[in-house]
């Protein structure tokens, strides 16, 4: 565990060898079975809710179903220490997730927002809860069963799994509905004919985990809770570098993160209609993204971790000059998709360079609760990114907001300066 990070293989493997691996396709599937119950508790709810005559203050309330989703690093040293009494310590847990969530989802496709809208709230909250927790297990598998040089492409392909899905269980889901509403009688029962389908999507994954190995475990893991707990911030808080990796963490993604919290509003202050926006953005932009993770994932085979995390980084923050572009044209709708097309394409080439980082830093032993924590910590970008972009919005014009986007993706870019110091469990 002293090898200095940034040593590339030996010899670095076929991409295609690589690409037809069965862990690229268990990749591709934990990535799917994560993204179906997202929209179920959030956007697609929201729009049974308002079928049903729920009031807007209800709706926005039910928001709050989401917090386990920022939480989930606070039970998931449970998921390291303890191992279910069937097909080991991540397949179990699988298992067990991922049975659950059929069943709280096809709970909810019998329950009635209308007339019992606190019954659906715990429902909802039992579906984030435990999605979360699949996302944990999932993660943490993931992790153990790729190699450190499939981890870019791993992700990559998990990211394409997760889009979608949530295109499946949101857009899908709305219209599936619409299409069952007059043939079914009403809304009611085409609300609960989708639900349940989207519930049956997630047997996939349990075909899935009964197909594949059980990861081998490196290392001991945790005796017992308290060490699931600790031992995983002393092991990283002993290794060079240590706070470093984590000011990374926040400040790589931080260009591609303020401009994407302006975003819509840009858009809408130069003259784009809130449907073109939704066209474009939602729906071209997310195909782009994809687009970028996959091209990244194929590249980072050849250009290893360190080099990737310099050129996408470089890329995705150069990206964000097109938004300055339209800002100085104004209204013009080919250049407004050219912009989102290209920031979305190369932000989604930085995020699996930084998705195969985050992978390369965790100790296998711990990987449920470092991954976890890590996770945890680079969302803080978003936070951090959000607070104060309004005000800098509101003080400077948006052709300068823009360059200071770009400008704020050079201190990340420095830090990779620091690279060769880190030291990385993966490279051990």
């Amino acid at each position: 565990m002293t090898t200095a990070a940034g040593q590339a293989p030996a010899k670095k493997p076929s991409i295609l060898l690589v690409f037809t691996t069965w862990r690229m396709a268990v990749s591709l599937i934990l990535g799917f079975i994560s993204g179906i119950p997202l929209a179920l508790t959030a956007a697609t709810l929201q729009a049974w809710m308002v079928d049903e005559k729920i009031s807007l203050t209800t709706i926005g309330l039910f928001s709050l179903v989401g917090l386990p989703y920022t939480l989930k690093f606070l039970w998931a040293p449970l998921m390291d220490r303890y191992v279910p009494p069937f097909m080991g310590r991540r397949r179990g847990w699988l298992l067990v997730t991922q049975a659950a969530l059929i069943v709280s989802i096809s709970a909810m496709a019998f329950s009635s927002p209308g007339q019992h809208p606190g019954i659906v709230a715990v429902l909802a909250l039992i579906v984030a809860f435990t999605s979360s927790s699949q996302d944990i297990v999932n993660d943490a598998y993931r992790i153990e069963i790729l190699r450190p040089e499939e981890y870019g492409l791993g992700s990559s392909l998990y990211v394409l799994g997760y889009r979608a899905a949530m295109f499946v269980s949101g857009a899908g889901s709305l219209l599936l509905a619409d299409y069952l509403t007059p043939r079914l009688g009403g809304y009611a029962m085409a609300w609960r004919v989708t639900y349940l389908v989207m519930a049956s999507t997630l047997f996939i994954g349990i075909i899935t985990t009964f197909l594949s190995p059980e990861p081998a475990v490196e290392g001991k893991p945790p005796a017992n809770l308290s060490d699931a707990v600790i031992q995983p911030l002393l092991e990283y808080f002993k290794r060079p570098g240590s706070v470093e990796i984590l000011i990374f963490l926040v400040i790589y993604k931080l260009d591609t993160n303020l401009t994407i919290a302006m975003t819509t509003p840009f858009m809408m202050k130069i003259g784009f209609t809130k449907t073109d926006i939704g066209a474009v953005v939602k729906g071209f932009g997310t195909f782009a993204l994809m687009g970028g993770t996959m091209v990244a994932g194929i590249s980072m085979i050849k250009l290893g971790l360190r080099r990737s995390l310099w050129i996408f980084g470089i890329t995705q923050a150069v990206a964000g000059l097109t938004y300055m572009l339209l800002a100085q044209a104004g209204h013009n709708y080919p250049l407004m998709v050219a912009a989102i097309a290209t920031e979305n394409f190369f932000s989604g080439m930085g995020l699996a360079a930084m998705s195969a980082f985050m992978m390369n830093i965790v100790d296998k032993r711990f990987t449920a609760t470092q991954y976890s924590l890590i996770t945890s910590f680079m969302a803080l970008s978003r936070y951090v990114a959000s607070a104060p972009s309004g005000w800098l919005a509101d003080n400077v014009s948006w052709p300068t907001y823009f360059v200071i986007c770009t400008l704020i993706g050079i201190p990340g870019l420095l830090m990779l300066l620091r690279f060769k110091r880190w030291t990385m469990p993966s490279d051990a």
